[in-house]
């Protein structure tokens, strides 16, 4: 291996110092790394971006801890229904859609009870 030139992974630049070096600095390890799965990072962030932003509608809407919301008004502040972190179903049948610590109950009448778990 001496005498081998080693070059950048990210612009394939001379390497010099250390023998197991990869990058010639930290900006084209960054650069490196960012671009690494920017597909799924993507897709993570765009997840999580749409999480944040429903949690926040019913933190707002269900400020008292519980109470009832319809679902006009859920979609008109931004709301979506696909996206959850949990599922929690009782024993007589109900299912309450969480995110986070904050969860919704479909009702008749399109309306929806909005608790906070404690």
């Amino acid at each position: 291996m001496i005498g081998e030139i080693k070059v950048c992974l990210e612009c394939s630049k001379t390497i010099h110092g250390r023998i197991d070096k990869k990058f010639c600095s930290d900006y084209c390890r960054n650069s490196y790394n960012n671009n690494v799965n920017v597909d799924s990072k993507k897709l993570i962030r765009n997840t999580n971006n749409r999480l944040r932003k429903n949690y926040k509608i019913l933190t707002e809407l269900n400020y008292l801890g519980k109470t009832k919301a319809t679902k006009i008004k859920l979609l008109d502040a931004g709301f979506i229904f696909n996206f959850f972190t949990s599922i929690y179903t009782t024993k007589t049948g109900n299912t309450y859609y969480y995110i986070y610590d904050q969860g919704y109950l479909k009702l008749e009448n399109d309306y929806y009870l909005l608790i906070k778990k404690d």
